[in-house]
């Protein structure tokens, strides 16, 4: 078979689309965060930081715990943490956000390197047994539905819960009261304070959502799909979830979409044993696209106005 019919035969098998799936989720719990902040006018690349933390914290907690659901309520309370902190630099002191950010993923690759030193020095951190994991959902019934059953209905728990944070996002932002505030925040603060609103509660408030949903991803990698952690092991990931909320405009359901993409490079990659294509050049391919996302060769992508521009009571 021809290196395009490995292709097309891997591209109608419900394994690879199960795993895109997988994979995007992964992306979008810190895209989602993503776009509420910079919908408020913060900008965050310290996702990458913040999931992190999370899955650190997830196995820690985990190992001593013994309970999967308690140890993600940790790293999602880690990702917060993370996450005030970036708030605090940004919105109180008016620091830059960008430098901010990536003190922050600095910080968070340093810290989580010195706690496994600290806790268990150069011993591994040690792997999770399977009752200690974040379990798959088969659903009945519906995951006997050929293809699409094993794509949709044979998941971990956290690719539903993510489905619906998708949806609660899209629904708050764009048809609640508070959404609305939260977009007036990024686009006219100013504006937004003059009618009563609280831009700087808000702001925390959303810098901190991400947190919050930066470290379920972080959870979701470390007790969910790897069951361990690793230095590092984001490898990527929040700056590739940075770059899918660019390529969607800023909105849930088109960071979703390119989730997708991004998930789909990185399914044929664990896939290589069917194409048979270099590891190397396949290893490659969520990073190429998140380059050629960023360099604007998808179509421009504007930014909420007040995006990444602090802000100052009373200023025009």
């Amino acid at each position: 078979m021809t290196a395009l019919g490995d292709v097309l035969h891997l591209l109608v098998t419900a394994n690879l689309w199960q795993a895109t799936l997988g994979a995007a989720v992964l992306l979008l719990l810190p895209a989602l965060g993503g776009v509420i902040s910079e919908r408020s006018g913060v900008v965050n690349i310290a996702m990458e930081g913040m999931m992190l933390t999370g899955a650190f914290f997830a196995v820690y907690a985990d190992l001593h715990l013994h309970n999967p659901w308690l140890a993600t309520l940790v790293a999602m309370l880690a990702g917060g943490l993370i996450a005030l902190i970036h708030a605090v630099v940004s919105i109180r002191f008016r620091a830059d956000q960008i430098v901010s950010g990536i003190a922050i993923n600095i910080f968070a690759a340093g810290l989580t390197v010195f706690l496994i030193n600290r806790l268990y020095g150069l011993q591994d951190v040690g792997h999770l047994s399977e009752s200690d994991s974040l379990p798959n959902i088969v659903v009945p019934g519906l995951s006997s539905i050929p293809f699409i059953g094993q794509v949709l209905f044979n998941q971990n728990v956290i690719v539903y819960v993510a489905i619906i944070l998708l949806i609660a996002t899209h629904v708050v932002l764009f048809g609640t009261r508070l959404g609305l505030r939260i977009r007036a925040a990024g686009e006219h603060p100013q504006a937004a304070d003059t009618a009563g609103i609280n831009v700087f509660a808000l702001r925390y408030g959303a810098v901190i959502t991400s947190g919050l949903l930066s470290g379920l991803a972080g959870a979701f990698l470390a007790i969910g799909v790897s069951n361990t952690f690793v230095p590092n092991m984001t490898d990527g990931r929040g700056y590739i979830a940075l770059a899918a909320m660019i390529f969607g405009k800023w909105t849930p359901f088109g960071a979703f979409i390119a989730c997708l993409i991004f998930g789909l490079g990185e399914a044929i990659y664990f896939n290589n044993s069917i194409i048979h294509a270099s590891p190397y050049l396949l290893s490659m391919l969520p990073y190429i696209l998140t380059l050629v996302v960023i360099a604007g060769l998808i179509g421009r992508s504007i930014p909420p106005a007040a995006d990444g521009l602090p802000y100052v009571p009373g200023s025009e």
